[in-house]
């Protein structure tokens, strides 16, 4: 599929990173570094802007070594970037850290992962089909 997108961050374009990867990498667009407190949050802007076709749309996830090493993540987990936004990319940060982290220009902050999706039309009934696990709810399959 191909997608077409402005970079105005002077880095070069989100890629996957081997050939089986689900996300590639956004990294940070900024001016100077941003310190991010604990429990702060801040949206760091990406320079990207990009046209998805419809039917797609963009998660923006955490990175899975940003999150174990320094505690940062994606506040919205995961974002959506419909294909209808036209502005630029930002990505709401988490500092769970207990101290004080930088980010800087070019740093990686988030992946993105472009997935098709459907539209539901909703059907109103008065009753829904029986399943096993029926209403239970969180933790009701047990631990194992």
């Amino acid at each position: 599929m191909k997608v077409k997108i402005i970079n105005r961050s002077g880095r070069p374009l989100p890629a996957y990173q081997t050939a089986d990867a689900a996300g590639m990498d956004l990294r940070a667009c900024l001016q100077e570094p941003v310190q991010l407190a604990p429990l702060e949050r801040t949206i760091v802007k990406t320079g990207l802007y990009m046209e998805l076709p419809s039917g797609f749309e963009a998660q923006i996830r955490p990175r899975s070594g940003l999150a174990a090493k320094q505690g940062i993540g994606v506040l919205n987990s995961p974002g959506t970037i419909d294909a209808d936004y036209r502005g630029e990319i930002g990505v709401i940060l988490v500092n769970l850290s207990n101290e004080t982290v930088t980010i800087a220009d070019g740093d990686r902050i988030a992946q993105m992962v472009v997935a098709r999706h459907e539209r539901a039309e909703w059907v109103e009934v008065e009753t829904l089909n029986e399943t096993v696990r029926g209403a239970g709810g969180f933790g009701s399959t047990g631990k194992e």
